[in-house]
Order: structure tokens, then C-alpha cells, then sequence
């Protein structure tokens, strides 16, 4: 089995263990080198392969997100950071996903899970499918529900559970938005504020403050509109 090598990219050296030790507890990864600031990160990506980045956001000098720019063939990249405010503009990126420190193993194998093996990526310009996850299971009632993601409207935190507002009807759970956020492609939702996450292809109209859906107001958040609106003018 070839293995997605993997280079941790993290200023923090305790963080940084923790990524090491996940990766090798994972059968097809393989940890390849640590790096603490970007220019090292680019010295050693014209050396070596690497199929996989786990970057953090926050680093010295150049930031992570200007790293990103500087890539002209860019790795996979699973970011990993303390914040939540950036997943909008991570996901413009297209990251394959987003961990928010502290990590847990159980979230980290989900987001190792969405990895595409290199014979795999090989493919993918001839595949039909998008790779992209067609629907979810939640908890709710004391039942796994499943959610067809095209029937997804918008969903709404409340306190600690979210309304999912489907075409059809609405769903309860007990979950942080920040973690139903990172189970959804973030090519079809957009996070539009601290309370809302919405599926791009239910809005109807949109301005600097607030989009439609379904005759439905929602708020864009002031730390969201600068990225809202870049995302849905493109």
C-alpha cells in the first residue's frame, strides 16, 4: 500500500507531536517531516514529495494562507488552528478539511478519511463522480437519521443543538455548528454567520447583509461579509 506522505507545517512543538503521533497510528500515512514556519515548508516542498500538509494558520512570518499562495502544485491540506473565523476562507482555498485545536483522534481520522491516495488523484479528472458525500446520518429522537445533502436549505445553531431546515421539514440535533460545518462539502455550504451555515445552491437572493432562502431572511455576520461575498460573486 503506498502510503500519503505527510508534512506537519505547526509552530507550536506540543501541537506538533500530537500530529506526529496520529499520523503514525494511521495505516496509510506516513509521517515525512515537521516544519515550524513556511519558508521552511517551501524550501522542503521543492525537495521532497508530499501528498499531504497538515498546516497551521498562525505561523512567523509568512502566514498560512500565504504559503497556500505560493504553491504553484499544491498538496492536499487539512488545516489545522485554534480558530474557527477562517474556515470560511480555508474552504475557498479547498482544503480537505479543518481541525480546530485540540484535536481529537476520532476527528482527526475523519478528515484522514477524505484523503485520496495518489493513484487515486491520478483518476480523478476522468471520473464521473465528484467524490462528494451525497448524504449524512445525524442523531435525533434516539435515531440515526439519514439527510439527503441536496435537501439541505440552510441550518441554524441553537444554544447547543441545530435546526437543519430541509425542503421538506426540519430536524433537530445536538451538535456544534462548527462540526456539522466540517461533515459538508464546503464547495455546496457556506458559513454566513456564527449561526448559520448555508447550502449555496438554496440562495435565492443576496446582499451586504443578509441572503435569501426560500423567503427566508438570514443575517450575514459582520466577520463573515467580506468572504460571503467574495465566495458567492465567484
Amino acid at each position: 500500500m503506498t502510503k500519503l506522505q505527510c508534512l506537519i507545517v505547526e509552530d507550536e512543538p506540543l501541537a506538533a507531536e500530537v500530529l506526529m503521533d496520529y499520523i503514525r497510528q494511521v495505516p496509510f500515512l506516513h509521517f515525512l517531516e515537521w516544519c515550524t514556519d513556511a519558508v521552511q515548508a517551501m524550501d522542503l516542498l521543492r525537495q521532497k514529495q508530499v501528498d499531504v500538509i497538515f498546516l497551521d494558520l498562525h505561523l512567523p512570518g509568512i502566514k498560512g494562507f500565504e504559503l497556500l499562495k505560493t504553491l504553484s502544485h499544491k498538496p492536499q491540506i487539512i488545516i489545522t488552528t485554534a480558530y474557527h473565523e477562517y474556515a470560511l476562507q480555508g474552504y475557498e482555498w479547498q482544503v480537505t478539511d479543518y481541525l480546530v485545536k485540540p484535536v481529537e483522534f476520532s476527528r482527526f481520522l475523519q478528515a484522514a478519511n477524505k484523503l485520496i491516495s495518489p493513484a487515486a488523484q491520478q483518476l480523478l479528472p476522468q471520473s464521473k463522480d465528484d467524490g462528494k458525500p451525497k448524504h449524512l446520518f445525524v442523531t435525533a429522537e434516539k435515531k440515526q437519521v439519514k439527510i439527503v445533502l441536496e435537501d439541505i436549505l440552510y441550518i441554524e445553531s441553537q444554544k447547543d443543538y441545530l435546526k437543519i431546515v430541509l425542503k421538506q421539514k426540519n430536524i433537530i440535533v445536538r451538535q456544534p455548528l462548527h462540526e456539522m460545518e466540517q461533515s459538508l462539502p464546503a464547495s455546496d455550504f457556506i458559513r454566513i454567520h456564527r449561526s448559520y451555515l448555508v447550502a449555496k445552491a438554496a440562495i435565492e437572493t443576496w446582499d451586504a447583509s443578509e441572503v435569501e432562502v426560500q423567503g427566508q431572511l438570514l443575517p450575514i455576520g459582520r466577520n463573515y461579509r467580506e468572504q460571503v461575498q467574495q465566495l458567492l460573486r465567484g
